[in-house]
């Protein structure tokens, strides 16, 4: 008896050393939760303020929305709100990964710090290195990630 329930416990404690099983990478956010439940999208940068004020504003923790499953932090109630009216206007393309790594069939971090809205549409990018090689060619970036995304969204970054 001893033995089975030793192994059994081993068994659980290989399960759990494991980690859970993650579905792949398809929005980039940063490790944990937020008190919302949900991890948190855009590093915690407001994404209405990005993209109506063409600023990066860090939200906070008192002024989240969750939309299909990624918190986001919002610098005001009125931002808050404004997202929750019309969520999908907000979301960073490429599930905001890097646009120009997307361009490349590569889910590199997106970083609010180098953003650009083109067609009211939000972008982010890696650094600033990047971000000056993706406004040499926004147009052909931009559809060569369209492009890409419909083939990588759902594959891990680390297998990409």
């Amino acid at each position: 008896m001893f033995r089975k329930i030793t192994f059994a416990a081993a068994a659980m404690a290989a399960l759990l050393a494991a980690g859970p099983v993650m579905a792949a990478d398809e929005v980039n956010v940063v490790p944990g939760l937020t008190a919302a439940g949900a991890p948190l999208g855009l590093h915690g940068a407001d994404p209405v303020a990005l993209l109506d004020e063409g600023r990066n504003v860090e939200g906070v923790a008192t002024q989240t929305a969750v939309y299909d499953g990624v918190a986001y932090y919002f610098a005001s109630e009125e931002n808050r709100k404004t997202f929750e009216a019309n969520p999908a206007r907000y979301q960073v393309q490429n599930g905001g990964f890097c646009t120009f790594g997307v361009s490349v069939n590569k889910k590199f971090d997106g970083d609010p710090n180098f953003a650009a809205v083109v067609d009211d549409k939000l972008y982010v990018f890696l650094s600033e290195e990047i971000y000056q090689a993706f406004l040499k060619d926004k147009a052909g970036t931009i559809a060569k990630a369209a492009e890409n995304w419909k083939v990588i969204e759902h594959t891990a970054a680390k297998d990409l």
